[in-house]
């Protein structure tokens, strides 16, 4: 079994093109992976080695799960296509998650490429010339919607090289979001309607534990499109976990769940 849903955590060192804000750094959600995982905050390359020594060691001890796919996560970006970095909480860069993954038994590389950045579609080429086997992206975090119809023709690259396009669905609470409704599955239309084969995360749950508005629409996804899945990621998590026990009583779900764990 592959995890389709595994971030990659790295700090920023000169040579990686990772970003890490400084409220990020100081966040309680930094400091708990830190505190977690053991990972010296003040000495990153080795922060970074132990994080994928340990996810691997992880790996190779499963019974059931013997691969994941790693993840990136790409910035905000302007309406020029240019990197915001003071509305860019982290940035965890594609070559870093290609840098991982190339060789290895265990990982695949999952890069992330706002749509919004002047070069996306020519990012998505040459990831996927170096073996990248999705995008991953946030919308709310990374202040994109979707849907906007001058994201075609980089859906349509996406579909030409067989890149998954894996979103985020729900509210986001960890990093800085100006636009909760773009977490909206609808909204993920237009990547479909393109050929993109697309995976919806966290269960398309809100993240909310009673309120689950998108079910209807995840249902109606899945029965238009077949190329629509769902990951399982982070459903264990109490404000989440209401979406498990839902997703398993949805037909027209069956053999579209994909396992992820976030």
């Amino acid at each position: 079994m592959t995890d389709v849903h595994v971030h990659l955590a790295a700090l920023p060192t000169p040579a990686n093109g990772c970003l890490l804000s400084g409220r990020m750094r100081n966040s309680p959600l930094a400091r708990a992976i830190a505190w977690t995982q053991d990972l010296p905050m003040n000495d990153p390359e080795t922060a970074n080695k132990r994080y994928l020594e340990r996810l691997e060691a992880e790996l190779s001890r499963s019974k059931t799960v013997k691969r994941a796919v790693l993840l990136g996560m790409d910035g905000v970006y302007d309406s020029s296509g240019k990197l915001d970095e003071s509305h860019t909480d982290f940035l965890i860069a594609n070559d870093c998650v290609l840098a991982a993954a190339a060789g290895s038994e265990r990982f695949w590389a999952g890069v992330s490429i706002n749509p919004m950045r002047a070069d996306a579609a020519a990012e998505a080429e040459r990831c996927a010339d170096l073996g990248a086997v999705l995008v991953k992206v946030l919308p709310n975090a990374q202040c994109f919607d979707p849907a906007e119809p001058r994201f075609k023709a980089f859906y349509r690259t996406l579909a030409k090289r067989g890149l998954a396009l894996l979103s985020h669905v729900g509210f986001e609470f960890s990093l800085i979001g100006q636009d909760q409704s773009v977490g909206d599955p609808g909204r993920l239309r237009l990547a479909l309607d393109e050929g993109v084969l697309v995976i919806a995360a966290h269960g398309c749950s809100t993240g909310l534990f009673v309120w689950e508005k998108y079910l209807g629409a995840m249902r109606e996804l899945a029965a238009r499109y077949p190329r629509f899945f769902v990951d399982t990621s982070a459903l264990t998590l109490p404000n989440r976990v209401g979406a498990l026990w839902r997703l398993a009583r949805i037909p027209e779900l069956r053999g579209r769940l994909l396992f992820g764990t976030d």
